[in-house]
């Protein structure tokens, strides 16, 4: 009997990766332009999601388009909404493309379908309410596609970027074995289906808010091998993307999340180009968790996003923020336990 050779092998086991290999999902051809509804985005490519918006009574002095977790959906940012809003700052969020509401629920739809949707939206936002000060908010994956799309997507120009522990956990700071490890699955398993459990991960301090996502039909709680994959795609590209940020940013991170390394967001913030407080702004909140703004002490740190808006609005950008936090912020990183 003759066996098959090497490259037989070979070929064999390259087919078996390939019919195994991590999905997507399917790209669209744009055919109109995007527009917004009541309550809703509608694509270029015809798909819509869902999008909450919170507008101010009074006087509009600024506008937020706002980003997600991964895994979460546009609900995220009703708490701090309702105090920007009471401020007179708009607030437009939408559920991206595999999570919530949108279409393609669990599949990862690819970083640079997100960035062109942020980009539709901006302008949009930006259309609805000219000549008022733009500013793109993202929470942890949505962080990363902020950082993305502004190396992306050169036309957004937001008149600032705050970034809530921006997802930055690439492949170069995760370490060889979780690498390989990942890899493995997202090509061998790509649609078994993680949950988390048993890993002792607290994302908040905020423990009514987290039973409230646990019975919350639209958080994700079955996650995919290969939207994992996807993720971590983006977030390497997040991180390289740090390198050329020229855009005025608030980056807010908390010494006790438990869900981006602290290393990763000490390599992301050492690669930002050297900036002055005016246009680089870091708070580092002893208490805080991952969920920064759903946090109990939540409150400080939407009262630093507002007051850092307002600064860069009607100032200089280099005031100093209410909590204290951006106060040696690498300093205490460095040397936190």
């Amino acid at each position: 009997m003759r066996l098959p050779g090497l490259g037989f092998v070979l070929l064999a086991f390259a087919l078996t990766l390939a019919a195994c290999a991590p999905q997507r999902q399917a790209p669209l051809a744009e055919h109109a332009p995007a527009r917004l509804t009541d309550d809703g985005y509608i694509a270029a490519d015809g798909m819509r999601m869902p999008l909450r918006r919170w507008l101010p009574a009074d006087e509009l002095r600024a506008a937020i388009v706002a980003l997600h977790g991964f895994n979460d959906y546009s609900k995220a940012f009703e708490r701090p909404a309702a105090r920007l809003r009471a401020a007179g700052i708009a607030v437009y969020a939408y559920d991206q493309r595999g999570f919530g509401a949108a279409p393609g629920r669990g599949l990862w739809p690819g970083q640079e379908v997100l960035a062109r949707d942020l980009r539709a939206v901006a302008d949009l936002v930006r259309a609805a309410h000219p000549g008022i000060p733009l500013f793109v908010m993202g929470e942890s994956m949505g962080g990363a596609v902020v950082l993305a799309t502004l190396v992306r997507e050169a036309g957004l120009r937001p008149a600032g970027a705050i970034l809530i522990a921006p997802a930055v956990w690439g492949r170069e700071t995760m370490g060889g074995l979780k690498r390989s490890a990942l890899w493995i699955a997202a090509h061998t398993t790509p649609w078994m289906e993680l949950t988390g459990r048993g890993l002792n991960i607290v994302p908040s301090d905020n423990i009514a808010m987290l039973r409230a996502l646990g019975r919350d039909p639209m958080v994700i709680k079955r996650t995919r091998v290969d939207a994992i994959w996807g993720l971590v795609d983006l977030m390497d590209k997040a991180l390289a993307a740090t390198l050329e940020i020229e855009t005025p940013t608030l980056v807010l991170y908390g010494l006790r999340d438990q869900i981006i390394p602290r290393a990763s967001t000490l390599a992301m913030l050492e690669r930002m180009p050297e900036a002055g407080p005016e246009r680089r702004r870091i708070a580092v909140y002893e208490a805080g968790y991952h969920m920064l703004t759903r946090d109990l002490e939540g409150g400080v740190v939407i009262d630093d996003i507002l007051a850092w808006i307002e600064n860069r609005v009607h100032g200089d950008g280099a005031a100093p923020l209410p909590s204290g936090a951006d106060k040696e912020p690498i300093r205490r990183l460095r040397d936190a336990p």
